[in-house]
């Protein structure tokens, strides 16, 4: 009858026996007040962090719209002043020639 507690590896018994009280204690130190009030300033710095990033991206978009709305001015301006209207075949032909002209 006692020849299988002569099996039982002492070692790993022991490990599981600590690993079981670490658990156990570590539940009762994740649920104790100072933990909570860890866990509580934690989320709030996580919450500012959320906020600043937030407003960061906001004013990163404003200034691309303004970009955008400025560079689409600048476009509208150039095409009265020289009267033409973009035209990309004749662009990239134009810069396929110069491109073959700066390689002789």
């Amino acid at each position: 009858m006692f020849e299988c507690l002569g099996k039982i590896d002492s070692k790993k018994t022991g490990i599981f026996a600590a690993g079981v009280l670490f658990g156990t204690a570590g539940i009762k130190l994740l649920c104790s007040k100072d933990a909570k009030k860890v866990y509580t300033h934690c989320t709030a710095a996580a919450l500012r962090v959320k906020d600043y990033v937030m407003n960061t991206a906001a004013v990163l978009q404003e200034n691309a719209e303004d970009i955008y709305a400025e560079a689409q001015l600048i476009n509208e301006e150039r095409a009265a002043e020289e009267d033409v209207e973009f035209d990309e075949e004749d662009f990239c032909e134009k810069d396929a020639s110069e491109d073959a002209e700066e390689e002789k």
